[in-house]
């Protein structure tokens, strides 16, 4: 094998290694005017020390947000208003879930899970953007990974230090 092939898959391996260590949603893409199941994965607890909550924001035009229950985790649900009203199969919504809480877990420094929430990206989200769902991940002794930076216009999500899991939003296919 070559030195500049072994070095490349060395610069590979060492770069998706880094990049396992975010917390990142399962899915890249979702449509908007749709259902989607965003899958949260954790790859990981707080230098050493067990995740014993998760935290995840719901965006604004992200509406009806129906968690996952873990077992072992106590759920909650916290709600509150809408910047505006979505119309959602006939009703006016102008208030709901807002943020999604797991605690009471242990989640190892060397293990992984995930945490589901389904939810509906309402029409008005932007076609082409990423959307991004900040999460906290909160240890004992006050220890916390905090997943919440979002890239300003035209920086690289990647360059970002704690980045919070993103979706790129896509137009709904057309039914035949």
């Amino acid at each position: 094998m070559s030195k500049s092939l072994l070095t490349a898959c060395a610069v590979f391996l060492l770069s998706s290694g880094a990049a396992m260590a975010h917390a990142t949603l399962e899915q890249g893409e979702a449509a908007v005017g749709a259902s989607y199941k965003a899958v949260f994965r954790v790859p990981h607890g707080c230098d050493g020390k067990p995740t014993n909550t998760v935290r995840v924001q719901i965006p604004e035009g992200v509406i009806t947000a129906k968690p996952m229950p873990k077992a072992g985790w106590t759920l909650e649900k916290v709600a509150g208003a809408y910047e505006g009203s979505y119309e959602y199969y006939g009703r006016t919504l102008t208030e709901g879930v807002k943020e999604v809480v797991w605690s009471g877990g242990n989640l190892g420094d060397d293990e992984y899970d995930e945490f589901i929430v389904r939810v509906y990206l309402t029409s008005g989200l932007p076609v082409g953007e990423t959307l991004y769902f900040p999460i906290v991940q909160e240890c004992p002794e006050g220890a916390a990974e905090r997943w919440i930076e979002r890239p300003a216009e035209g920086q690289d999500p990647h360059d970002l230090e704690n980045p919070a899991p993103g979706v790129k939003l896509v137009a709904k296919p057309q039914a035949h």
